[in-house]
């Protein structure tokens, strides 16, 4: 990690490099022992660039590391039942461990029918509502990627959070709820901020760790930033400047010399939603051909 005016800068994207290294000599181990290979399914609906980006980044993630990639590009057109009917096939599937459909999807589709349509053992996003009420409630779970991806980060940077301060900002199903039911498995005390939340600058001066998943480029301002905290910077936001276009986070970046440690954007969280994408498939692999018990006490 380099530094930032004394702030360390968390280097997710070498660390998440690490990540799906060991994943994929996982792969090979399990190819060897059993001639199996962990498969994942991506589904994509319609058009839109970014999402087909999305999905081109993690066929290409996934067969880096050694996995099977199983790619459905369907038209804008298609129906729920058509939809509906893919992930049927794919959650029979036996070579398929992970199923994910990118989002959004076009108006016209459910995608909360689409969610919850994905065998929980096979949500490797962990969206769907048995995945989210097993982590509420404590229990071995699919774990949404990028609060993962953070989770990592933080426990690699400080190791036991047991009894920290730690501010979530967002409440998203996606992030904001997921990092707080994680940190709160670490016995960290946690706050949840979000957009009607009074006084939150006060708020995120009591935070050692401070998580930032509201969307909205550079909202969390320097002085906002208790000194010696670690900052989490889950935002990707395309803005224009001086007639060019450039990627920022939530956080005003160049004003956290006093933290302890933060993520920079791009190059912090966002490497690691794919890493641990392929981390979950893994998980799924194993929940799907390991007795229970021994694939629990693998996670």
């Amino acid at each position: 990690m380099d530094t930032l005016s004394g702030a360390a800068r968390i280097d997710g994207k070498a660390f998440a490099t690490g990540l799906v290294q060991r994943i994929a000599s996982e792969v090979v181990r399990i190819r060897e022992e059993s001639g199996a290979t962990p498969g994942l399914a991506v589904v994509l609906v319609g058009e839109d660039p970014a999402s087909a980006i999305y999905v081109n980044a993690k066929r290409r993630e996934t067969l880096a590391a050694g996995m099977e990639s199983f790619a459905f590009h369907l038209p804008v057109s298609v129906t729920q039942a058509e939809l509906m009917a893919l992930l049927d096939d794919l959650n029979s599937d036996s070579r398929v461990n992970g199923i994910l459909v990118q989002l959004p999807l076009p108006a016209h589709l459910d995608a909360r029918a689409v969610i919850n349509a994905i065998a929980p053992d096979k949500d490797v996003d962990g969206f769907h509502v048995v995945n989210a009420g097993r982590l509420f409630t404590g229990q071995p779970s699919l774990v949404p990627c990028t609060p993962l991806g953070c989770l990592m980060l933080l426990k690699n940077r400080l190791g036991d959070l047991t009894g920290m301060k730690a501010v979530v900002i967002g409440k998203s199903n996606i992030v904001g709820k997921p990092m707080a039911q994680l940190l709160l498995a670490e016995n960290c005390t946690v706050t949840v901020a979000h957009i009607q939340t009074r006084n939150i600058a006060d708020l995120c001066r009591t935070a050692e760790i401070l998580v930032v998943a509201a969307g909205s480029p550079h909202l969390v301002r320097g002085d906002w930033v208790k000194p010696g905290a670690v900052v989490i910077d889950v935002g990707i936001n395309r803005v224009e400047r001086d007639g060019r276009s450039r990627i920022v986070g939530d956080v005003a970046f160049e004003e956290c010399g006093h933290a302890a440690a933060i993520t920079p954007v791009p190059g912090g969280v966002g490497p690691m939603t794919i890493a641990c994408l392929l981390e979950n498939t893994l998980t799924a692999w194993r929940w799907q051909n390991l007795p229970r018990s021994q694939a629990r006490d693998t996670q």
